[in-house]
């Protein structure tokens, strides 16, 4: 199976998929009918030959998609966010503006915006690394009353990381809006597999198709806490800052290899990659729910704004197989 190079995300009634220089953002709005918006994909770094290296394209690939999904959040968000009332004085209010006046209040909107996104992104950082990182740390340092062990220590810490992470997972899975957001990240892999295992893209093909894929954030996030355990179980120190330092230095190193990983998975359907995938699709069983046909027929509309997936399905499976499937 070759991998479509298409990926996505889930936000607020809708879906972002993306595609080479292209993402998409497609929101089911209040009044049901659905927004589509196409925005040009530009990555932080634009060295292409620094973003083919190993573990490097893996961090700044991590950067990218913090800063693109919070983005798409903020925008699905703004859907829901204002009562009609308030967006038909805004209207009218804008109505009243010169094009001086109205081009000054957007760039002044736009600006907030950006500010808002990167604040976002910067404290979502921040706090993950908080509870993720530094929160096991300190209360396994606790067990060095009880033994000097540093395999000990570490085993104790990487566990610890892993429960605060399952923990952490299921109490958000329990959040009504984010129970509809899962379904919303369930019909993105539905798409992507259904694409990828030859089928035409249509609800009833993306119903019956898998809701977990190789390339998922949640696999991601888990490789994260096995690299992260293997590190710290090699590299230790004496020194409680060092320690300290060591892990906030790691950080970048573990999202490129776990980027690698995943990279890998997605693109081979060798045993042994399929077997160490596994964890991180059982975990997608928390992180996705079966979507309904208006979800997916959101889902196929991100796709198709980016993808043409009857030239991918052409190339890779046949044009027989295509005159078939329009038959």
């Amino acid at each position: 199976m070759k991998s479509s190079g298409i990926g996505g995300q889930a936000v607020m009634e809708g879906i972002m998929m993306r595609h080479g220089d292209e993402y998409s953002i497609a929101v089911r709005k209040p009044d049901q009918d659905i927004e589509v918006k196409v925005e040009p994909y530009k990555p932080f770094i634009k060295n292409k030959k620094l973003l083919k290296l190993p573990i490097i394209r893996g961090v700044f690939s991590f950067i990218d998609s913090l800063v693109i999904g919070t983005k798409c959040l903020m925008y699905s968000a703004s859907f829901f966010e204002e009562e009609e009332e308030e967006v038909k004085k805004k209207e009218e209010k804008k109505s009243k503006m010169t094009p001086q006046e109205l081009k000054k209040q957007e760039d002044r909107e736009k600006k907030h915006e950006k500010w808002l996104m990167y604040g976002t992104v910067a404290f979502s950082v921040i706090l993950s690394v908080a509870i993720f990182m530094m929160l096991p740390y300190f209360l396994t340092n606790l067990l060095r009353h009880v033994t000097n062990s540093e395999g000990l220590i570490a085993l104790a810490e990487s566990v610890l990381r892993i429960v605060i992470f399952l923990i952490y997972l299921a109490l958000i899975s329990r959040m009504k809006d984010i129970q509809r957001t899962f379904e919303y990240h369930g019909a993105e892999h539905k798409c992507i597999n259904c694409i990828e295992h030859g089928m035409e893209l249509n609800v009833e093909n993306v119903l019956k198709s898998s809701r977990e894929h190789k390339r998922c954030g949640t696999s991601f996030l888990f490789f994260v806490m096995i690299v992260s355990a293997v590190f710290l179980m090699l590299i230790r120190v004496d020194s409680h800052v060092w320690r300290i330092v060591i892990r906030l230095l790691l950080i970048p190193v573990i999202a490129g290899v776990s980027y690698e990983i995943i990279y890998l998975a997605g693109r081979s359907d060798n045993p042994l990659v399929n077997l160490l995938s596994k964890p991180g699709l059982l975990l997608q069983r928390m992180t996705t729910r079966e979507p309904d046909a208006q979800e997916a027929e959101v889902a196929i509309r991100a796709v198709e704004a980016v993808f043409d997936w009857r030239a991918y399905l052409a190339e890779n499976f046949g044009y027989e197989y295509m005159e078939n499937s329009d038959e």
